[in-house]
């Protein structure tokens, strides 16, 4: 029997709001990352993006999320997405 341990430890909103402004994710949050970009419904990840952007300067924290998909590999049509918002 087998076990991912990707998941351990939850993704904390701290931790998913810093990456959002920083643009880098911790190496051990990139599962869980890849995940909610892989997917969360695009509205969804849009009101994301949207409230974490109030406390960056205007597109940062889109362009912040691009980086991330791509850094990531997140698969082409969430890219796709993320380049027309």
């Amino acid at each position: 029997m087998t076990a991912s341990v990707s998941y351990r430890d939850l993704l904390t909103e701290d931790e998913l709001v810093q990456a959002l402004l920083s643009g880098k994710v911790p190496r051990n949050r990139r599962p869980h990352l890849h995940t909610l970009f892989d997917e969360a419904p695009p509205r969804i990840f849009a009101g994301l993006l949207e409230e974490v952007g109030k406390w960056a300067k205007p597109g940062k924290v889109i362009a912040n999320a691009r980086r991330i998909a791509r850094e990531l590999d997140v698969s082409p049509r969430v890219q796709g997405w993320l380049k027309s918002i």
